[in-house]
């Protein structure tokens, strides 16, 4: 496949939105079939996509209830779909070819590099290496851990597979569960006063969601922080930052009719999920729109580059806000840490910024008007679709086709990554040394 794609000079991005295209379709195909539902009836296209999409993409938004629909060969395959996503199709073809002895070609390290966000051709078959054996490890980690609370509840055999599949799900950021046999669609409000339950599928979300080279930074650093990348302090401080100040909001002026260990939990918890996992251990509807405006917020944000994680990215936002205290500060440029940021990360980061900030706006205003509900319930399905987060306030499943495909293509869009959509579809131009003339114009 490789010497193909090189043949006629298929570009990394294209590569990239073409593997993930090429897995949402397979697995729709295969949700389709009699043996994946619980009925043991065909299941539509149009909401086999969706949920291969959701799965794909990371994201958890869902039309039927995981539990209750998909058999157990459906939740697998749901399962197999989660891994590649979080992942990356990328990342799981390079997975095969090592396993397999086969020699990693410059084209495809580089096609690696690019799904990966690594700084770096040099050593990416040895990143790749630790990526995987980091994965495996957290996930088995996860799963042993939660696996007793499981088996409590569910019996051995269930309570094993619940352990892994929310394992899986929490660290690749997916937010698919199968808690919903009580009651459909329910996520993980049944557990919301279980600390094991809360604290492991939350830092299994926050790890994932930091990104492998962070992961590289700590484990090769320890708590020698100054000896970390600039981007890695970025990603650390603004999680701490946008895990705090958020679960302070929620403790004081949402769910205050919770018992206090509950309230505690629980505003930990819903100020972890929206990076961009979609568990919710209470229930979202009963928040004020000013609490449901904030986490659509934090949707968008995301996690960071080369995570588990969609959305914009929080280095994109820290970016972003580091050139306007730069304005400020009336300073030449923007800086982290005694380090300048160049000028094309900013021009990227801004033009990332206004694209998912459109998109989120245009698809929650489409949704609003074809299905006639309030805008900030459609604005908050929007955002939890392009920040592959699934959080929902309920309205998904009952959304009519034309809605459903605007999700798709904003799930779709999140997890791909607008840089990689744009460059794959926009034909690349050489580099001009000219210059058109230069005039002001006036802003603000």
């Amino acid at each position: 496949m490789w010497a193909f794609l090189h043949k006629f000079k298929i570009s990394s991005a294209q590569i990239i939105l073409t593997g993930f295209a090429a897995v949402i379709l397979l697995g729709a195909i295969l949700l389709m079939l009699p043996i994946s539902s619980r009925t043991g009836e065909w299941t539509g296209f149009l909401n086999s996509l969706f949920t291969s999409t959701s799965a794909v993409c990371v994201t958890g938004l869902v039309v039927y209830d995981t539990a209750t629909h998909w058999s157990l060969f459906g939740q697998f395959v749901i399962l197999t779909l989660i891994q590649i996503g979080g992942m990356g199709v990328i990342t799981v073809a390079a997975a095969i070819a090592l396993l397999s002895g086969k020699r990693i070609t410059l084209m495809q390290r580089s096609t690696m590099q690019d799904a990966i966000s690594a700084p770096q051709v040099g050593g990416i078959v040895r990143f790749t290496g630790f990526i995987l054996r980091g994965i495996f490890f957290v996930e088995l980690t996860g799963a042993v851990l939660m696996a007793p609370v499981f088996i409590r509840d569910f019996g051995p055999f269930h309570g094993i597979w619940m352990g892994v599949f929310h394992s899986i799900s929490a660290f690749c950021n997916a937010g698919f569960d199968l808690l919903g046999e009580g009651q459909p669609f329910s996520s993980l409000m049944s557990y919301a006063d279980s600390p094991v339950i809360n604290l492991v599928i939350g830092h299994l979300i926050i790890i994932g969601g930091l990104g492998f080279l962070t992961w590289e930074d700590v484990c090769r650093n320890g708590l020698r922080i100054q000896r970390y990348r600039m981007q890695s302090k970025v990603i650390l401080v603004s999680t701490f930052l946008l895990i705090t100040l958020p679960a302070i909001y929620f403790f004081f002026f949402e769910f205050q009719d919770l018992p206090m260990k509950t309230r505690l939990l629980g505003s930990w918890f819903q100020s972890v999920t929206p990076r961009t996992a979609g568990f919710n251990t209470l229930n979202l509807n009963s928040m004020s729109e000013t609490g449901q405006g904030l986490m659509a917020l934090m949707m968008i944000t995301g996690g960071a580059p080369g995570s588990t994680a969609g959305g914009m990215k929080v280095t994109t936002l820290a970016v972003m806000i580091a050139c306007a205290t730069s304005i400020f500060q009336k300073r030449s440029c923007g800086h982290f840490f005694g380090r300048r940021i160049d000028d094309d990360t900013v021009k990227h980061a801004a033009a990332i910024f206004l694209m998912y900030l459109g998109i989120f706006l245009v698809g929650g205003m489409a949704i609003s008007k074809i299905e006639t509900l309030p805008l900030i319930d459609c604005l908050f399905e929007s955002a939890s679709a392009v920040g592959t987060v699934g959080l929902t306030l309920g309205h998904t499943p009952n959304f009519h086709a034309i809605s459903k495909l605007i999700l798709i293509m904003l799930m779709f869009f999140g997890r791909v990554g607008a840089l990689t959509l744009i460059f794959a579809t926009i034909p690349s131009r050489k580099y001009r040394l000219s210059k058109l003339p230069l005039e002001k114009i006036a802003v603000g």
